[in-house]
């Protein structure tokens, strides 16, 4: 079996956590607990926790629901982290361009070059567009970001959604980080992985079996070098690690206990992207899986019962966890991108059993893309 081209050949993997920004932290799945609700309080715990323990990032979702926008909330935990990455996932289409790399700009100086980003490709709020015109746009939004990153000078655009001409793109330089910041993005559609084939750096891929993973990663890995480029790929996924695989399994079946499945799909329902073709195959996958609700040894489906998106978690002892995690890496996985309910209980679990046995790496620094001490007009460089 042909192994993918990647970016990064070395055997390291990225590691991030995530906050649960769009009211999507239970005890129990389905169950509003308000101890958990997202609030800047329980996230920002989330974020510190996760920067403390050695994670390399932490995913910072977007949605239409109570609960902190990604962008704003990036600035405000970037000051109180120490090391960790912040992953922003920005919706392509609600901010000017230029003002969105420009705000871009300020979040990554404050967290010091320590942030990426997540594109995200789906409708935006109040709006249905077609595919088209949605991938259309997130590409035309990322030329012109990247544009702005490495321009020196004038900026003029003229696109089909956008047009502008800016007297010079100092307003919008990311200093800290040569080129920008990564760009992590998935989908599985033909016209979503075209747009991360073309732009992007990270491939995200949901749960599924590893079959089929390497399938896509093969398929992917041929679409960039029709660009000349190479990517790395990674998996979003839920976790559920216990001392026994026993205790594990206890532990999935508890968090779907008091589930009312009528709740779970008005949950799953409210988010933007619930009919998208990648949320559509997770169902399927699940349908396949049966009553057990494992779609092979150890992946789980029963999180997608209620909830949009990644709806599968990896259960099972920490020998065994990291087994499956070797696997991935094997493939040619660099970027795990995990969570588990609740997170901040689950984020000290994965830690204390798991993330120790791991050899990681932050793929911005890793792919040179961080400056230390850059000299900027924020700094040290002449003021004009």
């Amino acid at each position: 079996m042909t192994a993918p081209a990647i970016r990064t050949p070395d055997r390291k993997v990225e590691v991030a956590w995530f906050s649960a920004l769009c009211s999507d932290d239970y005890e129990f799945l389905g169950v509003p607990d308000g101890r958990l609700r997202s609030s800047y309080e329980h996230c920002g715990d989330i974020v510190r926790k996760a920067d403390a323990l050695g994670y390399q990032n932490i995913l910072l979702p977007s949605g239409w629901i109570a609960g902190q926008d990604a962008l704003s909330f990036a600035a405000a935990m970037a000051p109180q982290v120490k090391q960790i990455n912040l992953l922003v996932a920005l919706r392509m289409g609600e901010v000017w361009p230029p003002m969105l790399a420009r705000a871009l700009a300020t979040v990554d100086h404050i967290a010091k070059g320590r942030m990426c980003i997540n594109i995200i490709s789906s409708d935006l709020p109040g709006m249905k567009e077609s595919n088209e015109d949605r991938y259309e746009r997130s590409s035309e939004i990322i030329q012109i970001l990247q544009k702005l990153w490495t321009t020196d000078g004038p900026l003029e655009w003229k696109g089909r959604y956008y047009n502008f001409s800016l007297p010079n793109c100092e307003p919008a330089k990311p200093y800290q980080q040569n080129g920008g910041p990564l760009l992590y993005f998935g989908g599985i559609s033909p016209l979503a992985q075209e747009l991360c084939a073309k732009h992007c750096d990270v491939f995200l891929m949901w749960p599924e079996t590893e079959d089929r993973l390497a399938e896509t990663m093969r398929g992917m890995s041929e679409k960039a070098a029709a660009h000349h480029r190479k990517i790395d790929f990674g998996l979003r996924i839920h976790m559920i690690v216990r001392e026994t695989e026993k205790k594990a399994r206890a532990a999935a079946d508890r968090l779907i206990s008091k589930l009312d499945l009528s709740k779970g799909q008005e949950i799953k329902d409210r988010s933007q992207d619930s009919k998208s073709l990648g949320v559509l195959r997770q169902d399927e996958l699940r349908a396949k899986a049966g009553g057990s609700l494992y779609i092979e040894d150890h992946l789980w489906s029963g999180v997608g019962l209620a909830r949009s998106g990644c709806g599968s978690a990896l259960v099972g002892d920490p020998d065994q966890i990291a087994a499956k995690l070797n696997r991935y890496i094997d493939m040619g996985m660099r970027a795990f991108v995990l969570s588990g309910y609740p997170h901040e209980d689950e984020c000290e679990l994965f830690a204390k059993y798991v993330l120790p046995q791991l050899n990681t790496v932050r793929l911005n620094e890793l792919q040179a893309r961080l400056v230390p001490n850059p000299a900027t007009p924020l700094t040290t460089a002449e003021r004009r």
